[in-house]
Order: structure tokens, then sequence, then C-alpha cells
């Protein structure tokens, strides 16, 4: 296992719809045990393939949940429906998200309470969970990386221009910008 740089918003990868995953081999087991251990050594409760630079549709996650699904896991080749998203303003305090690749940053967002999940394990196995809260609040976020969407292109103009400016300030404009679980700071304190 390895663990990968998680790549910056501004990198292509992060905005562009990732490929289906067409064969559930050694190389993906291999993709899906790094994954963990770049979460793990992020202390993230998310991570998806497009944030270590990798193109395909799959997302790992840790995270203790009440719902019907394991505190850990990975999704191959999700499909996601969500409940309604409520039209009221976020709550800074109660509805703020962060990301491993917008890193030491956190907008409010709303999110849908409940989704649904289905997709295949690293093995080919059918998945199919409910989530509910924080957990729905986490599959949904995971997702739109695989649609090449990050969270802050979905804030309200308020958050999105604060986001803007962060990435201005920060220098996050292209390709190559990276950041090292367990080499470089915790961008988020942990």
């Amino acid at each position: 296992m390895t663990v990968r740089p998680v790549v910056i918003w501004g990198d292509p990868v992060l905005h562009t719809r990732a490929a289906e995953v067409a064969v559930f081999d050694d190389n993906l087991r291999t993709l899906i045990a790094d994954m963990f251990e770049t979460m793990d050594a992020a202390n993230g409760v998310g991570l998806a393939a497009p944030q270590v630079g990798v193109g395909l549709r799959l997302f790992t996650w840790g995270m203790p949940n009440e719902d019907d699904a394991p505190d850990r896991g990975v999704v191959v080749n999700p499909s996601l429906t969500i409940g309604k998203i409520s039209g009221l303003d976020p709550d800074p305090d109660e509805d703020s998200e962060g990301c491993l690749s917008f890193p030491g940053e956190s907008y409010p967002l709303q999110r849908a309470e409940w989704a649904r999940v289905t997709g295949f394990d690293g093995d080919g196995n059918p998945l199919d969970f409910e989530a509910t809260g924080w957990f729905a609040r986490c599959m949904q976020h995971e997702y739109d990386h695989l649609d090449g969407k990050l969270y802050v292109d979905r804030l309200n103009p308020r958050w999105g221009k604060k986001a803007k400016k962060a990435a201005k300030v920060n220098g996050w404009k292209g390709a190559g910008t990276t950041w090292m679980p367990g080499v470089d700071p915790d961008p988020f304190g942990h």
C-alpha cells in the first residue's frame, strides 16, 4: 500500500467526468488499498479516485454511520439517488463541508439528508445501501468528484465567491498541484 499525493482544485482530473471501471483485477485492488492508505494518512472520511489523479469511478469511505452500510468501504461504478435538498441557506455551523482537494478550507452547503447508493465492491459484488445525515453528505460529496465536481462548485454565490478567492490566494490554478498526506502539514489541523 502506498500513500498517494492528493490532487488540488484546478487540476483537470478533478473537473472531468471519471470513466467507468471496466475490469475488477489486482490493479484495481491495489488502487483501492492505496486510496484507503491515503485517506487514512490525510485524516479524511472519504476519497474519490480523481483526488489521487486517477480518472475512474470509485470512492472509499471511512465514517461511522447508523445506516445499513459498513463504517468503511469502497463503491465502484456507483449510482446515487438523493432525497430533496432544502432550499434554506446552509448553516455555517451545522452544514460546513471540507475537501482534501480544497485543503484547509470549509464552507457551508446544503445537501440531501438521504441517499441511496448502488454499485459494486472492489471484487465486483453488488452493493445497495441507504445513507442518512452526515453519511449521506459524504456519499454525495464523493460521488460529485466522479462527475468532475467539487463541493465548492455547488456553493451559493456568497460562499462561492469566498472559495474562488481562497483558490486564487493559494495559487490553485492548474495541473500538478498536490499535497502529500503524512508528509505535508495536515491542512485541517487534525
